[in-house]
């Protein structure tokens, strides 16, 4: 039988007609095709940048018709607002997320909101990512972090350039992997990706792809590698709960909990299916956003020196003298983390999310929604609001997140791990994490961007810079150097952002 959702939708899509009542007073671009619909000029690499070209074309609700599907997309903050009232819509799985059932099913991230593991999950592990627990992964991360530390240092004493999208994703997977299952996948020794990475980008660029044509049995060589990388994805995780259940329990970490915690007032456990499910949705979902969201601040921090600048000066401030940092220093780098807010301000790792209506309902007032219709919040273009972020909101400001500013505007208006009871659990993790890495660098390298790299955002579901590599200079621990001077010419927005806007850094 086939998939369905708690509406008894088929698996897949549910095409808006059926859902928008007056899908017509929605604009969509002018030169629709038969059988293409809005697919002209699209690249099937980058839709999202696509859709935010049509975004900043068509206002803040549109449509878009891809062959038979037809697409509702929501960025304007008021809109927005409204369909994170948790009253009237829910998460929605739909598009490249329904596209990942086939790898985690129930998983926290893609379950759909009527099956009961999602409740039981989310209560299991929850404290798993409470202060205490964040405490006990603190000198993990920082273990971790001396070793992508020491590989910068072999490289910038080889003088080559650092391969930051490839290196943060070594030491996020390696963080996560760590802390939450006792696992060491050895990626620093590694001169190739693991092969757990490998098949991990494999099955989200095919998520990916399957939006991208009308008839799946079109990529049937790529569903075939789709299916042994998701292989491969069950069997390391099954060999790494066969381990801990020989050698025994770990130190209370994410595994430990899914393996031995009962659920607190029913007393059931997560089935062996699920616990699988839950530790490749953690090892995905917890190191590849939180790579990009470090790879894009670095970028930032490269064409902005006085931003690095600010951002060093706080760290030396704040840990002074200490060869580590403690846990409570952490949260302590407000302005290194205002940074890393508006990095992912400018390319939210996660650039959007679902959310149907619970029952008809009129979106902002104007816009009728029967039951079970879906829109997608257009995070990217949410954060690019000039109603709330101004003229200037495509430029690198991370004084945009000083707390009197945050305190003017209107809530839901930064949305980067989702929204509502389905957000993101483990964005806390990652953003200690993030803000500690970010922390470490500054405080051991200048960096030095290359003049001639233009950003370009690669997509496989979440965001990536593509091609971003840094040249290091290695500091003296606490002593304050001269900002240098900024690279020429400055990056304007990726290239795949085929539109006229304005420049992305100034």
């Amino acid at each position: 039988m086939a998939e369905t959702t708690g509406n008894a939708w088929p698996k897949g899509f549910r095409s808006a007609e059926q859902g928008w009542p007056e899908l017509h007073r929605i604009p969509h671009p002018p030169h629709r095709l038969p059988l293409l619909g809005d697919l002209l000029g699209a690249d099937r690499r980058t839709p999202l940048q696509d859709t935010m070209r049509f975004a900043r074309q068509l206002g803040p609700i549109f449509r878009r018709r891809a062959f038979d599907k037809e697409f509702v997309f929501v960025w304007g903050a008021d809109l927005a607002a409204d369909m994170a009232d948790e009253a009237r819509f829910a998460k929605h799985v739909g598009l490249g997320i329904a596209n990942l059932r086939p790898v985690v099913k129930d998983g926290l991230f893609t379950a759909y909101n009527h099956e009961p593991n999602w409740q039981l999950a989310h209560d299991v592990l929850a404290p798993g990512f409470s202060r205490e627990a964040m405490a006990g992964y603190h000198p993990m991360m920082l273990a971790v972090a001396d070793r992508l530390m020491e590989h910068w240092d072999r490289e910038l004493a080889a003088g080559r350039a650092v391969d930051v999208p490839g290196d943060m994703t070594k030491l996020t997977l390696e963080t996560i992997a760590r802390t939450g299952f006792g696992h060491d996948f050895g990626s620093f020794e590694r001169v190739r990706p693991h092969p757990f990475v490998t098949a991990m980008v494999g099955t989200l660029s095919y998520a990916q792809r399957l939006n991208a044509v009308p008839w799946p049995f079109l990529l049937r060589r790529a569903g075939r590698r789709n299916d042994a990388d998701i292989a491969h994805l069950n069997r390391t995780v099954d060999d790494l709960v066969r381990a801990r259940r020989a050698n025994g329990p770990g130190d209370g970490d994410l595994l430990d909990r899914m393996l031995e915690t009962a659920h607190p007032e029913t007393g059931e456990r997560l089935s062996p299916q699920n616990v699988r499910r839950q530790v490749i949705t953690f090892l995905v979902a917890g190191h590849e956003t939180t790579s990009g969201a470090l790879s894009f601040a670095l970028h930032y921090l490269s064409r902005h020196p006085e931003a690095a600048a600010r951002a060093r000066a706080e760290v030396d401030r704040v840990w002074g003298e200490a060869a580590v940092p403690a846990y409570d220093q952490v949260a302590r780098l407000r302005y290194v983390r205002r940074v890393l807010d508006e990095s992912l301000r400018l390319w939210p790792t996660a650039p959007a999310f679902a959310r149907e209506a619970r029952a008809d309902t009129l979106l902002g007032g104007v816009h009728p929604m029967r039951a079970g219709a879906w829109a997608l919040v257009l995070t990217a273009m949410l954060h690019r609001d000039p109603q709330v972020w101004g003229a200037d909101a495509e430029r690198f400001d991370p004084d945009r997140f000083e707390a009197s500013a945050v305190r003017t505007r209107p809530p839901h208006t930064f949305k980067p791990f989702g929204t509502g009871a389905r957000a993101c659990i483990g964005r806390q993790f990652a953003l200690h994490e993030a803000t500690l890495v970010l922390g470490l660098l500054l405080r051991r390298y200048e960096l030095r961007a290359d003049p001639a790299y233009r950003l370009r955002v690669t997509e496989r579901l979440t965001l990536m810079p593509e091609g971003l590599r840094l040249h290091l200079e290695r500091r003296s621990a606490g002593t304050p150097r001269p900002a240098p001077a900024s690279p020429e010419p400055v990056d304007g927005p990726p290239s795949d952002v085929r539109c006229p806007v304005r420049r992305a850094a100034d």
